[in-house]
């Protein structure tokens, strides 16, 4: 699957895919990752902590627009 993932510079992910595997793939395919360690997480891999912190507003807007449409279907 991450074979058909888009051509891209860095893949934001949250701690859900904190894998090594997933690391490794991503690395391979020239995708840098940045996802934050699991709190279990033995060695803590870094990752740009500014650049995830911008991944939020990627979240807000499908929240809005989640929001907008319930309004939405409340007034029919």
């Amino acid at each position: 699957m991450i074979d058909v993932l888009p051509k891209a510079q860095a893949l934001l992910a949250d701690r859900g895919y904190d894998a090594d595997w997933f690391y490794a793939a991503l690395t391979e395919s020239g995708i840098t990752p940045c996802i934050p360690s699991k709190a279990n997480c033995k060695a803590p891999i870094p990752h740009d902590a500014v650049l995830y912190r911008q991944r939020h507003r990627a979240e807000n807007m499908f929240g809005k627009r989640k929001d907008w449409r319930r309004a939405a279907r409340s007034l029919r």
